[in-house]
């Protein structure tokens, strides 16, 4: 006689069967055919060496063995239903933590998180700003939203939202507006261009995705994080480079323009979580953020070269 624990899915027919006292409720209980809870309860003698149901009648009646393990997996399958429910109301009523960076909290988040409070009422979210050192895989943080290229990594789920458009802004105050907004994308090769260190990639890209020489490129004044270049393209200091989710409640104000529009890189904006720690909630999420990227999209007048 083997000491295992016998298969878990015999042991979920003998006890629906037991409990239910009727292969077929069992069967319908379980969503399986008659057949298949009847060929379980053969498994699960077979692997106990005893009879757990005799024939009474046109029905079944336990064994004294059958009995014992009525009361014991019944007692069993009860216990594990009420931790389940109450892991799964755990879950329901912590909040859901997502990290960002803090310029995509601060220019696209926080604008619309009435609306998305407003459309998904039942979803606590709770909002973690970083730079760089974001990672979901750490504990307390059940997904991470950002801008990266693929491949994904393979212990991840990741909903891709919107691939990433980038492009040059600027403000009505900076001191050269008037002559580049009407001017080629071209004209930028002469201009200082405010940058950011955490994306140092980004004008290059932009010149190339515009047949434009990326080594003639002038760097101005460099700042750490995107979010202090964005603000400084607001405050007139020049002309930034900028993801275009990141600047849409500035082009609706009229605080940045975007003379030569946006172009797609090779990175998606996408959401991150662990494969391990799926979440429904993040499906809900996900599906959220990418109708609210399809509605802001910008579409801008575009200069000629």
């Amino acid at each position: 006689m083997s000491h295992d624990l016998p298969p878990l899915n015999a042991l979920r027919a003998f006890e629906a069967t037991a409990r239910l006292n009727s292969v077929s409720q069992a069967a319908e209980q379980l969503h399986v055919t008659h057949g298949a809870v009847s060929r379980q309860l053969k498994v699960l003698e077979e692997h106990l060496g005893v009879s757990l149901f005799v024939k009474d009648g046109r029905g079944l009646k336990l064994t004294d063995a059958g009995l014992r393990l009525r009361d014991a997996s019944g007692e069993a399958f009860d216990r594990l239903r009420s931790v389940c429910a109450e892991l799964t109301q755990s879950t329901a009523d912590a909040p859901f933590v997502l990290g960002c960076s803090g310029s995509l909290l601060a220019r696209w988040f926080i604008p619309r998180l009435g609306r998305l409070n407003a459309d998904l009422p039942d979803l606590r979210l709770h909002l973690s700003a970083g730079e760089g050192d974001l990672d979901p895989r750490r504990p307390g943080l059940d997904a991470l939203l950002l801008f990266a290229e693929p491949p994904w990594p393979a212990d991840m789920q990741v909903y891709e939202l919107a691939a990433e458009r980038i492009g040059p802004v600027m403000s009505p105050l900076f001191s050269g507006y008037q002559r580049l907004q009407i001017a080629p994308a071209s004209a930028l090769l002469n201009e200082p261009l405010l940058h950011t260190t955490s994306r140092p990639q980004a004008w290059p890209s932009w010149a190339q995705q515009n047949d434009l020489d990326a080594k003639a490129l002038k760097l101005g004044q460099g700042f750490e994080h995107l979010y202090y270049l964005l603000e400084a393209a607001v405050a007139g200091l020049g002309v930034a480079i900028a993801p275009e989710p990141l600047v849409a409640e500035d082009l609706k104000a009229g605080r940045l323009v975007a003379p030569w529009g946006f172009c797609e890189t090779p990175a998606q904006l996408a959401l991150w979580l662990p494969k391990r720690a799926a979440d429904g909630r993040a499906r809900q999420l996900a599906q959220w953020l990418k109708n609210e990227l399809r509605q802001s999209n910008y579409s801008p007048r575009l200069n000629s070269r």
